[in-house]
């Protein structure tokens, strides 16, 4: 690099320049330095002209540069970038960053030197180490964060599973003692059916018993639907027609409390393509809500109303009304009001949960409004319509099986280690003029099966010795068991129960208590001639 000639004091480029310029013999004395750097250093010209510039090193600054910088000027006559201590005229260090170039031309040699002030760069090297030091702490305490989060969800997601096998162990084992209770209240009603004076006492166990076996239903539907495997059986149905049978199933349970329920149905079939047993569940919560929580003598309204592409259900009352605070929380699993908890039929908090997760995956959606407590509450479902369909109506809704006419004498062999409930399942069934015998266990189906050739085999899941599904492979490997009705009748009622009821051979499966108008309908269908 071929440097101009010497700059002269007064230059003004070379006196403002924004580093510190000095020229100097190859022994190092002063020749020329600028102001910018007489600036720095505190100095006049005259007090730095002539004299070493080693004299404003450091002790250190000097040894650094005999023993660095002097043997690379020889040998290369440059040095990038070396930092040096100077000294100010009143004794405190700067720390100067220094490059030199050598200059040798025939009639004149001298060490070019640019001199920067790195008191800042330090500083900013410093606000730069100290802003990356509290970005990696930050970094760390995001990432511990984040470990401690994902561990809490892995330990809510635990939580959330034990919770919904709780419910499902839960529901199977209330099933097993509702089983028995069940059938015997079925003898009862057949036995007692004449007599008037025990007609109001069973009327009101047969309404509590069906009321613990909902609550039961629910417990087990709310775990499925959790759980995503709620399977849907869609067709077009007429939410008209449901919401009728509904009201009649209700209808004892409207009287008892006193209540006056008012219907606004459109007279044409309001067609949604739904799975009729889950939108049931869905009116009858709603209503039994209602219900629940409306004083003797108040009112509710159940209305349907339609647009070109939703429906509108909507359920109003006279109840005791929702706070402001608890309307984004009502649908949440077990929640309570405190009105609802100071009465007697406080509830588990499930009903409505169980309805938004299957109004959620009929595509539909529902929202609950309130004036405030005591002031009532609606309850508002929404619904795509479907197309209408021809032969779809109110008087399309279920039917309940008529038992007047006797049945043939088909043999049904009634299998469950729980003895209450065999037995009182065979005195049910002799009454429905069938041919029963009870089994406690899967050895014991298996022989008495071979001798007495049932028609029907009612089968437990949950034996002692041989597991139902074992019971039922082996039950069809027999000359008798291949044309046999298999029923599965058990506490267990999730989708891969059933799926293994399916694969085991059963042509059923059946939750308890078992519903006798549903069992004879499957009985006759399946065994007419």
């Amino acid at each position: 690099m071929n440097m101009p000639a010497p700059p002269r004091p007064g230059d003004e480029r070379f006196d403002r320049a924004a580093c510190g310029l000095l020229i100097a013999e190859l022994d190092g004395t002063v020749r020329e330095a600028n102001q910018t750097l007489l600036g720095w250093l505190g100095l006049e010209r005259h007090e730095l002209v002539g004299r070493r510039i080693l004299d404003f090193f450091s002790i250190g600054g000097r040894l650094f540069h005999q023993t660095h910088c002097v043997p690379l000027l020889q040998m290369q006559a440059s040095v990038a970038e070396v930092q040096i201590d100077m000294l100010r005229k009143d004794g405190v260090r700067l720390s100067m960053l220094i490059n030199i170039v050598r200059e040798r031309r025939a009639d004149d040699s001298f060490d070019a030197f640019a001199i920067f002030l790195a008191t800042d760069r330090r500083s900013y090297e410093r606000e730069l180490l100290a802003a990356r030091k509290s970005a990696e702490a930050e970094l760390d305490a995001r990432l511990d964060a984040e470990e401690k989060l994902l561990a809490l969800n892995q330990q809510l997601f635990a939580a959330d599973r034990r919770k919904d096998e709780f419910l499902a162990t839960l529901a199977h084992e209330l099933r097993n003692p509702l089983a028995p209770m069940r059938n015997i209240v079925t003898v009862l009603a057949q036995q007692l059916a004449a007599d008037h004076r025990h007609t109001s006492s069973l009327k009101i166990l047969d309404r509590q018993l069906a009321h613990l076996t909902h609550l039961v239903d629910d417990l087990m539907e709310i775990s499925r639907v959790t759980q995503g495997v709620v399977e849907l059986r869609r067709l077009p149905v007429d939410l008209a027609a449901i919401v009728h049978q509904v009201m009649q199933d209700l209808g004892d349970a409207v009287g008892s409390a006193g209540l006056l329920v008012t219907l606004d149905l459109p007279t044409a079939p309001v067609v949604v393509d739904a799975d009729a047993t889950r939108l049931s569940q869905v009116v009858a919560n709603l209503l039994t809500n209602a219900i629940k929580y409306t004083p003797a003598g108040g009112k509710i309204w159940l209305d349907i109303t339609t647009s070109d592409d939703e429906i509108r259900l909507s359920v109003r009352d006279t109840g005791i009304g929702i706070p402001a605070e608890s309307l984004g929380t009502i649908f949440d699993m077990f929640s309570q009001l405190k009105p609802a908890l100071e009465r007697a039929q406080g509830g588990l908090g499930i009903g409505l949960a169980l309805v938004r997760g299957l109004v959620t995956l009929h595509g539909g959606s529902i929202e609950a409004t309130s004036a405030g407590i005591g002031q009532g509450s609606e309850f508002t479902v929404l619904l795509p319509r479907a197309l209408p369909v021809a032969g779809i109506g109110v008087s399309d809704a279920p039917q309940v099986c008529s038992n007047a006419v006797a049945p043939p004498l088909y043999r049904i062999l009634i299998v469950d280690d729980n003895v209450d409930a065999a037995d009182t399942m065979v005195m049910a069934m002799e009454m429905f003029g069938y041919d029963p015998r009870p089994a406690y266990s899967g050895t014991q189906a298996l022989r008495s099966g071979d001798a007495f050739e049932p028609h029907v085999v009612l089968l437990d899941i949950g034996l002692p010795d041989l597991n139902g599904y074992e019971v039922a492979r082996r039950i069809r490997a027999t000359q008798w068991g291949r044309s046999a009705l298999l029923v599965a009748a058990t506490g267990w009622g999730q989708a891969a129960d059933r799926q293994l009821a399916r694969e085991a051979g059963f042509d059923h499966h059946m939750t308890k208590p078992v519903n006798f108008d549903t069992l004879q309908a499957l009985i006759r269908t399946s065994l007419a001639p």
